[in-house]
């Protein structure tokens, strides 16, 4: 007898089902099906992303040669390739957005074990924003340039366990500025970004409201220095107390700081602009640094989750892609953050690809992947009547 499921139900298993049906029937995204639950659809994307398929005709037919296996998935049989298409296409992927809010909270419960990056108190959130590219043939609702199409994903990392606590899917010619704007944040919270976002009435409105940013300083950037300090900790070359003059500053006269810090990588000088008043200058330049983070988070969703090529070509297909590719990067974020085994991101999506329906003890084998059997059914030798 087998005493677990397959790691694939286990992996399933994180996910609430109670809250899950509770946010089909808030949506009506079951609304006139005849069969095809909203359930079997999720099954179906995640296994697209964490099994690697590329395409429908993979999704069912790995699902499908899982036999028996998909009644502990949930699923009744697998699905056809027309009906998960109909469903990427019509069932609204708002589900799947509130889908990922729930697997979060659960991931920020596994993270308050884990030590932050800094000693200071403050909330920590990293902003940027990616470029999916896309053939304007085939979604030609995406449009960028005049003969290339893309969708642009804005994202916010947290600084504990670098889980990202908040993402948006716009068209790509969505500027940065326009999404940081209608963002609100704690008073207290220090947002690290690059110069991409740089809009001093955002920068004045977010002083106001007691908001700290970190951010590169733009090389035509027009201010008078009120007072410097010199530098010589911690690769700090230079810190001044600034105000900015030029016209377009007018909502940000508040003094400010402007660091220069050498970078000894790139052989160059940064130069940060911040309103934090009280944190090192050598601190600050590590919280840019840690920037870096969400590079990382970027690089390794595209590199390991299904992002760049997508199963359907409508708006609401893509979105739905999105979104369980998220969510999948949520998952293994908490078995990452459960494992004692040293995980890296790529080796953990990797590994778990190909045991994700083999039958394991899931939470055993993240502490030791190599030394976990695979557990088998034992053979039964028939008593013959004679």
């Amino acid at each position: 007898m087998i005493r677990v499921t397959s790691c694939f139900a286990q992996v399933l298993d994180l996910i609430g089902r109670g809250g899950f049906e509770a946010s089909v029937r808030v949506l009506k995204a079951e609304r006139g099906a005849k069969g095809f639950r909203s359930w079997d659809q999720f099954v179906a994307m995640l296994f697209c992303q964490l099994g690697s398929a590329d395409s429908l005709r993979e999704i069912c037919g790995g699902l499908s040669t899982a036999l028996g296996r998909v009644v502990h998935l949930g699923m009744r049989v697998a699905p056809k390739r027309s009906t998960l298409a109909y469903a990427n296409k019509h069932r609204p992927w708002e589900l799947y957005q509130q889908v990922f809010m729930q697997v979060l909270s659960r991931c920020q419960e596994q993270a308050m074990f884990r030590k932050r990056p800094f000693r200071f108190k403050n909330p920590l959130r990293i902003l940027d924003a990616t470029v999916i590219d896309l053939c304007l043939e085939m979604f030609d609702w995406a449009r960028f340039r005049r003969t290339k199409g893309a969708i642009k994903l804005h994202l916010q990392l947290q600084d504990r366990g670098c889980l990202p606590c908040w993402a948006l899917v716009t068209e790509g010619r969505t500027h940065e500025i326009r999404v940081a704007q209608g963002l609100s944040f704690d008073p207290g919270t220090i947002v690290v970004m690059d110069k991409a976002y740089t809009d001093y009435c955002l920068f004045g409105r977010w002083t106001d409201q007691g908001v700290f940013f970190v951010t590169r300083m733009k090389s035509n950037a027009q201010y008078e220095v009120l007072h410097s300090i010199p530098g010589g900790f911690n690769g700090v070359c230079l810190e001044e107390w600034i105000r900015l003059t030029g016209v377009a500053a007018e909502e940000c006269r508040g003094a400010l700081r402007r660091i220069t810090v050498w970078d000894e990588e790139q052989q160059r000088e940064i130069v940060l602009l911040t309103n934090e008043p009280r944190l090192m200058a050598g601190t600050l330049a590590k919280v840019y640094r840690f920037r870096w983070q969400i590079e990382l988070f970027f690089k390794a969703l595209k590199q390991n989750l299904k992002i760049k090529t997508f199963v359907g070509t409508s708006e609401n297909a893509v979105k739905t892609q999105v979104w369980t590719a998220l969510i999948a990067m949520l998952l293994l974020k908490f078995l990452q953050l459960k494992s004692s085994w040293n995980w890296s991101m790529s080796n953990l999506a990797a590994m778990l690809r190909f045991n994700l329906l083999t039958y394991r003890d899931l939470w055993a084998w993240l502490d030791d992947p190599f030394g976990v059997p695979i557990q088998e059914p034992a053979a039964e030798q028939l008593a013959l009547p004679l």
